[in-house]
């Protein structure tokens, strides 16, 4: 275990925080709920969003930019969809301060808007006032826009990455002719999503469908992918909406049809967010710190040198030159930690922080001509010689990549659970993880399971299985197999 973090077996909840602390990915913001995203945090987030942004790009979306303050009558005009974040809102009521006589600063109550401002917390809204400009035919869809933003929402309760008062997110918005496109797209988001949390952040997750009672404000249906963190609890990793027409009808836009008909456009919205960085630490984290997969980790080789004295400086510096210069020439982020903290200390600091391979060069390790690699995800060490560590370390990096998707899919797989009896269901919910069991499709008993035991319907997965299934509530036959769990 590391100095001063809490073990998880401990208290779960300040292992999270005492590791994103510590690992320096984040610290809290001056104003309650706000976050601070520091360098390592950032670079984390960076190569998260690159990852997806490539998928996005090849699949034919552009990225555009909208303004964060929106109209307080554009979110009226949809009714469902603001009264799902109306308590969040943050609401802008004036435009200016000045100095008050006590020498101070106040409000100028002069300066109040005739229309109060909302600081975006979804963008439909003021997106689809745009496409009412830009859509009149249907040569002018699809429209395959993304943007890469910030967001905030007040909050009541909050934690770093996973819930804040604002957070950054990619929100994608597009507009389709026809119902099916629409529905094509929505889940071929779905599908990058998941390659995103699956291939990039080594962490298995179900895809599925949200219950109407889950389901995005507005929207016809939300599909979804969850991800079961390391205490066993549920985390919504990234979602996908149909919005069908409901939109286009709340602002009235219409395009002329190939059969010179005018009708309402069909629409889609998705998105990922700065929680996907928390799903990381949870789901892969120990006592020690970090464990980063090597396709998003901001360095995935750091060179310790073990230098007693300056001759040995330049020694192990003209050893790794050609090392580090190698490396980088096959697109392997390393860095070298030339700081003048002690070997043991940046031994201690790089766990912290993740790196998925620590190399150690000593005199005697230049001697060999070889060097000391650690592995972040065991543990394991090996020596290597100089001339094969290049091809080796590449190889390596797919392994812990590997290994630690293996790993996160083992710990969900022995963590869901089927029960037999509604009493099972509830002895297995509060020690935690998830239940596959049937479902009736009644919304009382999705509300009455939920009121009881705090679990709720993470999605109906795609690969259910309903035959001879009953409802673990109400015993009739199921209309679904669905996944139950605590969730973040």
């Amino acid at each position: 275990m590391s100095k001063g973090v809490t073990p998880q077996s401990k208290d779960y909840s300040a292992w999270y925080t005492d590791v994103v602390i510590k690992a320096g990915l984040a610290d809290y913001g001056p104003v309650k709920g706000t976050m601070v995203i520091k360098p390592y945090g950032f670079s984390l987030w960076d190569n998260i969003k690159e990852s997806l942004d490539h998928m996005l790009k090849e699949t034919g979306h552009v990225n555009a930019y909208f303004p964060m303050f929106i109209p307080k009558s554009y979110l009226a005009k949809e009714a469902e969809h603001v009264e799902g974040f109306a308590k969040e809102c943050a609401v802008v009521t004036h435009t200016r301060l000045k100095a008050d006589s006590d020498g101070g600063i106040i409000v100028d109550p002069a300066s109040r808007l005739e229309e109060e401002v909302i600081v975006r917390p979804t963008s439909e809204t003021i997106i689809w006032s745009m496409y009412k400009k830009w859509i009149q035919s249907y040569r002018d869809l699809p429209l395959l826009i993304n943007q890469w933003v910030n967001v905030v929402r007040w909050e009541m309760r909050t934690r770093l990455f996973l819930r804040t008062t604002e957070f950054l997110w990619q929100e994608g918005h597009t507009a389709h002719a026809t119902a099916e496109e629409a529905e094509e797209e929505t889940l071929q988001i779905l599908e990058l999503y998941r390659q995103l949390a699956e291939d990039f952040l080594a962490i298995p997750v179900f895809t599925g469908l949200k219950t109407d009672a889950e389901k995005f404000a507005g929207a016809e249906k939300t599909y979804c992918i969850e991800a079961m963190m390391g205490d066993k609890r549920s985390l919504q990793a990234g979602t996908s909406h149909n919005l069908g027409q409901n939109f286009a009808k709340a602002f009235e836009v219409t395009f002329q049809t190939k059969d010179n008909k005018e009708d309402y456009v069909y629409a889609t919205s998705w998105g990922v967010s700065t929680r996907l960085v928390g799903a990381v630490v949870m789901v892969h984290g120990d006592d020690k710190g970090l464990r980063l997969p090597p396709k998003i980790a901001p360095h995935q080789v750091v060179i310790v040198p073990i230098a007693r004295n300056e001759s040995h400086v330049q020694l192990i510096k003209d050893f790794i030159e050609p090392i580090t210069i190698g490396l980088k020439e096959n697109n392997v982020r390393v860095y070298e930690d030339w700081s003048e903290n002690s070997p043991g200390f940046k031994f201690n600091e790089w766990e912290m922080k993740g790196a998925p391979l620590r190399m150690e060069v000593g005199p005697r390790d230049v001697e060999n001509n070889e060097v000391v690699l650690v592995r972040r995800d065991n543990g394991v060490k090996l020596s290597l010689g100089k001339d094969e560590l290049i091809n080796k370390i590449s190889n390596l990096l797919d392994e812990i990549q590997s290994s630690l998707f293996d790993q996160a899919k083992s710990f969900r797989e022995d963590n869901t659970h089927s029960a037999n009896s509604y009493n099972e269901f509830k002895d297995i919910i509060s020690s935690g993880g998830v239940i596959r069991c049937g479902w009736d499709g009644e919304a009382k008993t999705e509300a009455a399971i939920k009121n009881e035991t705090k679990a709720t319907i993470r999605c109906i997965p795609f690969d259910e299985q309903t035959d001879g299934l009953s409802c673990i509530y109400s015993g009739k036959p199921a209309k679904h197999e669905v996944i139950y769990a605590k969730a973040y």
